[in-house]
């Protein structure tokens, strides 16, 4: 049985611009941008989470769908410029341009650093990421719509579980290998997949490009400005993203709750990737096995309650802003004559 578009957009709300956004939340958009930026550059965390965190998720799924259905309309038309010109009108640029840009600065200002954060202190990097996404787990269960009549609990149960099972076993693949000279061609599928990865809470971009062998040639790429290796991994990105984001789409606003409720549990089962102490491969037991809480120990354990309490803040923080204009426009009409 099929269910009907619970936001239906008819043909003459084609053309219909883009909501307009306040000049003032610019300078926030630029730091939302900047924080997903960093959280893509560090493995086990993921920049859909922090667009959660931040406000702004759905906002940029529906303009990055409007972006991509352009491109379609200018290819396969009908109408080809008349078509691709609606869907561009209904992007929201005043997000996206920010957003862009504070990722971008951050990706080519940070690498290097992240790269050292990671790889100098990778118990201390972790402990904080894990503090950072632990807490983001409400994000997703806050957003959740009711559960509809006569479903029964057990089978969100089930796909809560399935979700943390299979983020848990795929963040456990990671070895610690590293390809030294990687093919253009690998480039390109990795960048399709890692992009995919960015778009959705609770599954690192970079993660999978550790689990590949990627990690630190991109990271390095990034930091020494590699043009041919930066312009493969921007075509694979594109394409990625073309490919996926419309799926994703379809998926929030005609699934909304199984979805939510599927990346809460990737968020879940990715904490493994997070725990602050593992086997670094060292000796010769292999990167990545779990280890009991050990030295260095209340490093990175205050850093996981840093970041805790900045998530949290966070949600406060976009909670009173939607509570902000909710409250005055209860208040407007008693205040008219």
């Amino acid at each position: 049985m099929t269910h009907p578009d619970p936001q239906p957009r008819p043909e003459h709300a084609a053309a219909a611009p883009a909501p307009r956004r306040p000049w003032y939340v610019l300078p926030i958009d630029l730091v939302r941008g900047a924080l997903i930026g960093m959280a893509e550059l560090v493995p086990g965390v993921s920049g859909g989470t922090v667009a959660l965190v931040t406000g702004v998720y759905d906002q940029l799924i529906d303009s990055a769908d409007h972006v991509v259905q352009a491109g379609r309309r200018l290819v396969f038309g009908p109408d080809r410029l008349r078509s691709a010109g609606a869907e561009l009108r209904r992007t929201n640029w005043l997000l996206i341009i920010p957003v862009l840009i504070g990722m971008i600065a951050a990706v080519f200002t940070l690498a290097g650093v992240m790269k050292d954060f990671v790889t100098d202190t990778p118990e201390h990097a972790r402990g904080l990421f894990f503090g950072l996404v632990a807490a983001s787990i409400i994000v997703p269960l806050r957003m959740m719509p009711a559960r509809k009549p006569g479903r029964p609990p057990f089978v969100e149960l089930l796909m809560l579980a399935g979700a943390v099972v299979v983020a848990f076993v795929l963040t456990s693949f990671a070895g610690g290998r590293t390809i030294d000279d990687p093919a253009l061609p690998l480039v390109f599928v990795a960048a399709a997949v890692a992009i995919c990865a960015l778009v959705i809470p609770g599954i690192s971009g970079s993660f999978f490009l550790l689990a590949v062998g990627l990690y630190a040639p991109t990271m390095s790429a990034v930091d020494e400005r590699n043009l041919p290796y930066l312009g493969t991994f921007m075509l694979g990105a594109i394409a990625g993203l073309a490919a996926f984001v419309k799926v994703l789409h379809h998926l929030l606003h005609n699934h909304r709750r199984s979805t939510l409720l599927i990346m809460s549990g990737l968020m879940i089962g990715s904490l493994r990737a997070l725990w602050p102490w593992q086997t670094d491969g060292a000796d010769g037991e292999g990167a990545g096995a779990l280890l009991a809480p050990g030295e260095p120990l209340w490093g990175p354990i205050g850093l996981a309650v840093l970041g805790a309490v900045v998530v949290l803040a966070l949600v406060a923080v976009e909670e009173r802003l939607k509570a902000g204009p909710a409250q005055h426009r209860e208040v407007e009409p008693d205040t008219t004559l």
